[in-house]
């Protein structure tokens, strides 16, 4: 068998956003508990705004922290910024390799838009960099002063970003374009702003300048703000998972209501570390993520076509997975896209077709994932043949 180096490519890119989005978010996490839990300085210092005690890993560690920056520059200072670089070129180059090299496959649905794989690259590098262009005009702006308002709009504008990108792009791309804008947007505070601003201060330490207050500030309310955006983008992260998600008719309100779950969840942990508990919040949560579950399962019935109570063969079904699957589930796949089967599921012979019942009910019948792209066109009615012979027993 000739060696194919593409997958393995792809594993590796794939483990390093992993491992670098683990250190990162990680580190955030860490430093936003931290700074909630400062206590007043028994011996204060000039600058020194709070300190706090800790044991771990059966030592001691005592924090301080300096609202602007301490008297002198330390001999070593520990940046944290190449978790965050590394984690948004990792995943931008996932992006390139499956959705970029693979659009025809991945990136467009051609029953939406007849896009051009340049021309469907072109929309989303437009929208990563648009929705970074208008997250930063927003911050810098007066209403960039208030927080809550803020969030609001940003909130809004992902929403109303995910209903254009749902007509766009198939359905599992463009959940995982709204976690690229989002990431990006995260990414980019850190290389636009958090960093350049803690360059600054440095540089007026050095210096022997008064650092300006309003850079540490900023760099703050640019960290707060990654923080809620965590949970959502993870979700956006492994929703291809979950095809229930992304392949409803309005997939653009699921990814709404579960990011601002998200939301809800990661302020909930904020207040804790505060001292304060919010049961509501607790919730309200839950009720929102049942409300979101009940409403995609009613949406998606809706869907369904009705091919009535005749019973479906073995027969039907072989002529449906031979046009729409077997040109990618067979032993030699004759797709140019692929040199093996994916995943290694075999669908031509019906005792396979039996044995993969399951993931075609859930890949093909539930979602549209399969045929990638539906670049064979299967049509709602063979979709709902499928089903039914699954749900009446998927019987040979």
């Amino acid at each position: 068998m000739e060696f194919d180096i593409t997958p393995w490519i792809n594993l590796a890119v794939r483990w390093l956003h992993f491992i670098t989005g683990i250190a990162w978010i990680g580190s955030s996490f860490y430093f936003v508990w931290l700074d909630n839990h400062l206590e007043e300085p028994k011996e204060k210092k000039k600058g020194m705004s709070g300190e706090l005690w800790s044991v771990h890993g059966g030592g001691f560690y005592h924090k301080q922290k300096y609202a602007v920056a301490p008297e002198q520059m330390p001999d070593n200072l520990h940046w944290f910024k190449w978790e965050a670089y590394f984690t948004w070129m990792s995943g931008f180059a996932l992006l390139a390799i499956i959705y970029y090299l693979g659009a025809d496959l991945f990136l467009i649905d051609r029953a939406k838009m007849d896009l051009s794989q340049w021309q469907a690259i072109g929309i989303s590098l437009a929208f990563l960099v648009g929705g970074w262009g208008f997250y930063d005009t927003l911050c810098r702006s007066p209403i960039g002063a208030d927080n809550r308002l803020t969030g609001i709009i940003w909130f809004a504008s992902l929403v109303a970003a995910a209903y254009a990108l749902t007509h766009i792009f198939s359905d599992r791309a463009a959940f995982i374009h709204i976690g690229a804008i989002v990431g990006t947007a995260m990414a980019a505070n850190v290389f636009m702003v958090i960093i350049p601003n803690q360059k600054k201060v440095v540089a007026a330490l050095t210096a022997g300048e008064e650092p300006d207050p309003k850079l540490g500030k900023i760099g703050k309310q640019r960290s707060l703000h990654n923080n809620y955006m965590t949970l959502p983008v993870l979700f956006l992260m492994v929703s291809n998972h979950y095809p229930m998600t992304f392949s409803n008719p309005y997939n653009w309100v699921v990814i709404a209501g579960l990011g601002l779950v998200g939301v809800m969840v990661r302020h909930f942990f904020n207040l804790g570390h505060k001292g304060k508990t919010s049961p509501a919040l607790v919730a309200a949560s839950v009720v929102l993520f049942i409300a979101i579950m009940v409403f995609a399962a009613e949406a998606e019935k809706q869907t369904r076509v009705d091919v009535g109570d005749q019973a479906v063969t073995m027969r039907q079904v072989q002529v449906i997975v031979g046009k729409h699957c077997v040109m990618c589930h067979t032993a030699a796949p004759t797709h140019e896209f692929f040199d093996e089967a994916p995943a290694g599921v075999l669908l031509d012979r019906p005792e396979l077709i039996l044995q993969y019942a399951p993931a075609i009910m859930e890949q093909v019948v539930m979602s549209d994932i399969m045929p990638l792209g539906n670049e064979t066109e299967m049509t709602l009615e063979e979709r709902a043949l499928l089903g039914k012979w699954i749900e009446d027993g998927a019987k040979q």
